[in-house]
């Protein structure tokens, strides 16, 4: 018959088929099976590196509370202080070479200018990949060239710290010291904020600083406007009385761009400022604000008919916190008092320059001329 044959090409066709599928079917299975295996080899190794993460951290977690507790701990009978493990991270390099002549309070010196150089050993310079893009950024730093620091380390019931501490724009009155920033507190930390001029490297250049040159810094952060700015936040009516700290104007002595040029070819080539006119500015700008300490103040002539010390450069910078540290304070020598006029000559040391001025009884101010600061050589720029 004819058709079969066809038949039998069918059920050839058929089993070589069936006998193909069941090859491929054991060999997928075989597949299937080694990738079990592979799947279940790395659940258990994901499972074993999970429960060894969790111990480690169970670990860190141990270590970590160990270590707080020992930090707790009175180091010494005789020393009943905590530590913790804080250390500078940065320095900043300013243009203000002492605490007198140091803005009270940041940005009010547009072109007080600084370098904030951090440690490279402790910092890398990616750490700072972003803040460039901020305007302004938050410092917290150490008040290091305070003359009480020596209190930190002594019982807190020896230790004489003040509860009030003497403000400027009370014109001597008290104030309790956390109703104020004064540098002399029990814990020196500060915290300024200052515009971020650009980001090179590890160093960041800023302005509107009021920073001492030589100034540690424990940490920045950038200043975030919808949450840093309070809008209805409010203040004690003192400290809007800006008038009271304010001069009535400033003016040159027809000798000081003469001393001035003279003393810029030393300066200018390690200054943060690109000409003798825009230092000038920078004068202007700082001595708009009276920098003279309470007492100098209150007695501005004392020093005429008694000679009295004060402290280097002219008492602290934002406050005085009692009496007997400008007696125990350095003797500013080249403070002198000139018989003719009756008024006292005062110094603002800038980038190592030492700017004399006066100020008359209606709050003029007179520049008179800018020199070397000897005094700074010998005594403020061993921090440098």
């Amino acid at each position: 018959m004819v058709w079969l044959p066809a038949t039998l090409t069918i059920t050839t066709l058929t089993l070589t088929l069936a006998t193909i599928c069941f090859s491929s079917g054991i060999a997928l299975k075989r597949k299937w099976d080694v990738l079990n295996s592979k799947i279940r080899e790395l659940e258990e190794s994901l499972k074993s590196c999970s429960d060894k993460c969790a111990s480690e951290r169970q670990g860190r977690i141990r270590a970590q509370q160990a270590l707080r507790k020992g930090l707790a701990q009175p180091q010494s009978e005789n020393q009943k202080l905590n530590y913790y493990p804080m250390i500078p991270i940065a320095t900043i390099h300013s243009c203000f070479s002492t605490r007198n002549g140091t803005p009270r309070q940041p940005l009010l010196v547009p072109l007080a200018r600084a370098s904030l150089v951090f440690n490279a050993t402790r910092v890398p310079p990616a750490s700072l990949e972003g803040l460039a893009e901020y305007s302004h950024c938050w410092v917290l730093y150490i008040f290091h060239l305070n003359t009480d620091l020596e209190k930190l380390w002594k019982h807190p019931s020896q230790s004489g710290f003040k509860a009030k501490v003497r403000v400027p724009r009370l014109k001597g009155g008290r104030m309790g010291v956390f109703a104020t920033r004064s540098p002399h507190r029990p814990c020196p930390i500060g915290l300024t904020v200052a515009k971020i001029e650009a980001v090179q490297g590890n160093m960041i250049l800023l302005s509107g600083v009021d920073l001492v040159n030589g100034t540690p810094v424990l940490d920045i952060k950038p200043y975030v406007p919808y949450c840093d700015s309070i809008q209805e936040a409010s203040v004690p009516n003192w400290l809007m009385e800006d008038n009271l700290l304010s001069v009535a104007s400033i003016s040159f002595a027809e000798d000081f761009t003469s001393s001035l040029e003279n003393c810029w070819t030393m300066t200018e080539k390690k200054s943060l400022y690109a000409s003798p006119g825009e230092f000038q500015s920078l004068i202007k700008q700082v001595l708009s604000w009276d920098i003279r300490s309470v007492s100098q103040r209150n007695r501005p002539h004392d020093a005429l008919l008694t000679k009295e010390k004060d402290e280097l450069l002219g008492g602290t910078t934002t406050y005085d916190v009692d009496e007997h540290q400008d007696e125990t304070a350095l003797v500013h020598e080249r403070e002198q008092s000139s018989l003719n006029s009756k008024e006292v000559i005062y110094h603002l040391i800038l980038e190592g320059l030492d700017v004399s001025y006066r100020i008359d009884h209606y709050g003029n101010v007179i520049v008179e001329k800018v020199s070397t600061s000897t005094v700074l050589d010998n005594k403020t720029n061993s921090y440098n």
